[in-house]
């Protein structure tokens, strides 16, 4: 782990411990928060996408047929529903930043560190070996593949 600097320390104990506090700009209002936050839930997905997106939480735990070689060995509790739902509003908001109109797998790949590192619970091995979720997601980037759903 990378510890601050002399002057970081001494930037983070003034902001923290004087009298003065720093004071935030808001940058939206509530209204256009909730707007934005509308918009993004219209962007269309493809149901593969989707499916690749599922497959990927799928993958994180370690007694599902998709899960990942490190899942296995290093997870304890997968993603919940929810490591999902972020992963597809996310993706959807990094297509619409990107300026298209649908989300790609591409989108899927680049949010879901972000969206699961924090939803994995690692068994004793993993804690013990020091595994990073980062590389389990990975992992799971790496090895996810679609289930083949009958039309």
């Amino acid at each position: 782990m990378k510890y601050p600097t002399f002057g970081d320390m001494e930037s983070i104990l003034d902001r923290t411990t004087e009298v003065e506090t720093p004071h935030a700009e808001p940058t939206f209002d509530a209204a256009r928060i909730l707007s934005l936050s509308k918009l993004v839930r219209q962007i269309p997905i493809a149901p593969e996408v989707r499916r690749y997106a599922i497959a990927v939480v799928m993958a994180t735990h370690p007694e599902h047929e998709l899960a990942s070689p490190m899942a296995k060995q290093f997870v304890r509790f997968g993603s919940s529903p929810r490591g999902a739902q972020a992963i597809i509003l996310a993706a959807k908001l990094r297509a619409i930043l990107d300026g298209r109109y649908h989300v790609a797998r591409d989108d899927i790949k680049a949010v879901a560190p972000m969206a699961l590192r924090h939803r994995l619970i690692l068994n004793f091995e993993g804690q013990a070996d020091g595994v990073p979720p980062d590389a389990v997601v990975a992992n799971v980037l790496k090895t996810a593949q679609e289930p083949v759903v009958a039309a």
